[in-house]
Order: C-alpha cells, then structure tokens, then sequence
C-alpha cells in the first residue's frame, strides 16, 4: 500500500501542544485524530487518493460511502493536516497513519507483516515505528504541505523515543519492467544491513536485482524514482530485500527502513527534536 507523494524538509514546520500542534500557516493545523468521524476523514481522503486517483482496492473498501479502511485503522494513529479555509467535513488534506510496537501487539501483527518478514525488526528489541497511508489532496501536493505532515511525523517521533522507523512504499502498476532502473538501484546501492532487512515474502515475491550494477543508468534510474522514497534515501534510508507485488492496490511496494542511529548527525537531529535544520 503506497505511502505516497512528494515530501521535503526546508525549515521549521511545527510545534507540539499535546495532540495538537499548531503550524507557521495560519490555515492549516496539524493534530492526531480522536474522533471517528475524524478518521473517517482521513480514509475519504484515502479513498480518493489510493481507489479512486490510483485504482486500488481491498476487501474492506467501502464504495458506498468513499472510504478506504482496513482491519488495523482502529490500531493506528493517524495524523492529519486540516485546512481551514475549506469547507466542515472537507479539511483533511493530509493523513499520515502510524503504528507503534504496543499498537501492533493489539492488532496481532504490523500491518508490512502481510507482506515483508520483520522479524528482522522486532526481533532488534528497538523501538519501532511503522508509517503508511501517507497521501496529500490533489491540491496540495508540490508546496509546503508534506513538510508539515512530516514536521508533525517528527514531533511524535520525538515524544515517543521511536529508533526505528519502516513501512511500504510504492510503485505505480504491475509490472517490473518499466522500473527495473530504480529497484535495481536500489538493491544495488541501498539494501539495508542484514541485522535489520525485511524480506519480502515468497507469495508476492519480485526480485530487485534486474539490471547489473555495472549497467545501470544510474541518472536515469534516479529520475525515475519516487519522490518520496528518494527523500527517505536522502535522510538515510534503506530497503529491505525484494519487492512486494501488491495486486490489490495495484502497485509494486518496497520496504522502506530508517534506522535514526544510522543517520548523519543533521538528520538524526530532526528526529531527536522534531525540529527541521
């Protein structure tokens, strides 16, 4: 399931009030949902990223309504962003949803479970966190947008102590072939270290090494990735081994890993305070 859309970190975005966190644009506000309606907000604007933008589905999609659920949303917390200047019952622009070790002991398992091997992970006895879901209203992608999602992102890292953070990343589409630059790049240049590497399970299983280091158009390959998984590169990511074909939302995945004890001292310091450099 994608995580999805363009993201960056260029200057202070938030400032933590309990779950509330008020940002420098006066019309947007970023806070965890405690409602269910606020949840609802945030899977009618999955709905419309992941099923309707993107032609994905799942068992639990509700098209009735326009709602794109799952059996762990009532696990996870889900961050949003809320414009104010739109109308009540249309401000959710943003959703980040997350989900810590205590949240996936309810839930009987991460939600990357269904795909990935994470014993890697949890068997580390480190603090994880595992992020999804992320997607922006069609209007807002390309400004300052994610950065406040991710300065939010940031901020709950921080107040829970998270060391590790992972999720799924995505690929538009089924078939291998057209990206076999970037996921042999990143089988080439980006494997996680093998103490902490999910792999992909056999079921949905597509090998990332397609192309041979020593052909691969590198430049090319970096044009054609997606923006989000290149700004996880860009603070010290890694994937895990393998990709996932994942039929249902019609997408190949990735495992994304972001260990903040590998990361240069910059970046680990935006974890560490939620603070962008």
């Amino acid at each position: 399931m994608p995580l999805a859309f363009r993201c960056a970190f260029d200057k202070p975005a938030a400032r933590c009030a309990g779950e509330r966190m008020q940002i420098d644009d006066g019309h947007f506000e970023l806070r965890l949902a405690t409602t269910a309606e606020e949840r609802r907000a945030a899977q009618r604007l999955r709905y419309d990223v992941f099923i309707a933008e993107l032609g994905g589905d799942g068992a639990m999609v509700n098209h009735d309504d326009r709602l794109e659920t799952d059996r762990f949303d009532p696990f996870f917390d889900h961050l949003l962003l809320l414009d104010r200047r739109r109308d009540e019952g249309a401000q959710v622009v943003g959703v980040y949803r997350v989900m810590r070790q205590d949240q996936a002991a309810q839930a009987g398992q991460f939600y990357s479970a269904d795909e990935y091997d994470l014993s890697p992970l949890t068997a580390s006895r480190r603090r994880l966190l595992e992020l999804g879901r992320s997607c922006l209203h069609q209007d807002y992608r390309g400004g300052t947008a994610m950065m406040h999602l991710w300065g939010g992102l940031a901020h709950y890292i921080a107040e829970h102590g998270i060391e590790v953070m992972f999720g799924v990343a995505s690929f538009h589409g089924l078939d291998p072939a057209p990206i076999a630059g970037p996921l042999s790049l990143l089988h080439h240049r980006h494997l996680a270290p093998a103490d902490m590497r999910p792999k992909a399970l056999a079921r949905g299983y597509q090998s990332m090494d397609l192309i041979a280091g020593n052909a691969l158009d590198r430049p090319g390959a970096i044009r054609a990735m997606p923006a989000l998984i290149k700004a996880y590169l860009r603070l010290g990511g890694f994937v895990g081994q393998g990709a996932y074909i994942d039929k249902a939302f019609n997408c190949i995945d990735v495992c994304l890993v972001m260990d903040v004890a590998r990361m240069s001292p910059k970046h680990r310091a935006i974890y560490q305070t939620g603070i962008s450099p």
